[in-house]
């Protein structure tokens, strides 16, 4: 006699002695370990076919890259981001023949382009602070800088928590801020220091010493040291920065970048003729400087950085990370009684 009345049994499954499991025939695991990572596969699959899917998908839709220049006026940001680019996008180049004044306060303009290449599409927007540094007093001049920033991760965060959002969040968060040093050749100035140290806490700061034909090359070397201990002396982590690093491989790379920062760089947006070749340059009286020679200035390490190797990691960063943060505070402040 079957009984329909269920039996009562314990929660937790006898246990089975290992012998008695291995020669169970057609007996399934309860919990089954997984396998290898290089799993051999019998034949063709077609799963790195995934890599083009996604590179189709992003020469249609194309991407945003959004880059902050702050240093003192006649530093050269406009004309190094018309190098970095190889395109007139500075601002500028978007307002010729207006007079170039000095602001009072620091005020901040952003130029939006669109650039194209091989087909991949690139929404550009290039963000100039007029007047950092140029006053006698520039007590706080930091301040409108970090909240332009913090207004675009607010306008990103009240996109993100609609109920009905759209389908692609329009992203104007700045994802790398190019910081401008004087070459002095002595260190850094206390105005360097204390904007570094607090931008480099919503936003991935890479320093570049500025027009670094005016050192000698012992000069830039000693000056690029000094640079190195004071950034280490006030704990002012500048991109890339070690706590990212994800892997032995990054870290290495990342390493070798270290070693290098801050960048000195000579920026050029006018072609010379060299050897049979039109190259980007600075025409003097002892020659060109070839902008794009590694044995002439360290542009082409920071052009690396920014876009060949390093641009979807500082989005990566600039979302994970900074936004991250922001976000976090913003909903702790918005959950706080009273």
């Amino acid at each position: 006699g079957s009984s329909l009345e269920p039996e009562e049994r314990p929660m937790d499954p006898p246990a089975v002695p290992e012998e008695e499991a291995e020669e169970e025939e057609g007996a399934v695991p309860l919990s089954a370990e997984p396998g290898p990572v290089g799993c051999q596969l019998f034949g063709y699959v077609g799963i790195e076919a995934v890599l083009d899917q996604m590179k189709i998908k992003t020469m249609k839709t194309g991407f945003e890259f959004n880059i902050m220049v702050v240093g003192q006026s006649g530093l050269g940001k406009s004309t190094m981001v018309n190098t970095l680019f190889k395109s007139k996008v500075s601002r500028k180049s978007s307002q010729p023949g207006q007079e170039e004044r000095i602001p009072k306060t620091v005020q901040l303009q952003s130029i939006t382009h669109v650039i194209e290449e091989k087909g991949v599409k690139m929404k550009l927007t290039v963000t100039d602070t007029p007047g950092f540094g140029d006053q006698i007093n520039n007590e706080n001049c930091w301040d409108p800088i970090i909240k332009y920033i913090n207004e675009q991760y607010e306008r990103y965060l009240r996109e993100e928590i609609l109920i009905t959002r759209k389908r692609k969040i329009p992203d104007t968060r700045v994802h790398g801020c190019v910081y401008f040093v004087p070459p002095t050749g002595h260190w850094l100035r206390p105005l360097d220091l204390e904007f570094m140290r607090r931008l480099s806490k919503i936003v991935n700061v890479v320093p570049v010493i500025a027009k670094a034909d005016t050192l000698t090359l012992e000069e830039r070397a000693e000056f690029k040291q000094r640079i190195q201990e004071d950034l280490k002396t006030h704990a002012i982590s500048v991109y890339p920065q070690e706590d990212f690093d994800q892997d032995p491989e990054d870290r290495a790379l990342n390493d070798r970048i270290r070693e290098k920062i801050p960048f000195a760089v000579v920026g050029a947006d006018q072609e010379h003729q060299v050897n049979g070749k039109r190259v980007l340059g600075r025409k003097t009286k002892w020659g060109i400087i070839e902008v794009e020679n590694p044995a002439h200035c360290e542009f082409p390490l920071l052009r690396d950085l920014l876009i060949r190797s390093h641009l979807q990691d500082l989005k990566d960063i600039t979302h994970n990370v900074h936004y991250e943060s922001y976000r976090v505070r913003r909903l702790n402040e918005s959950n706080r009684p009273g």
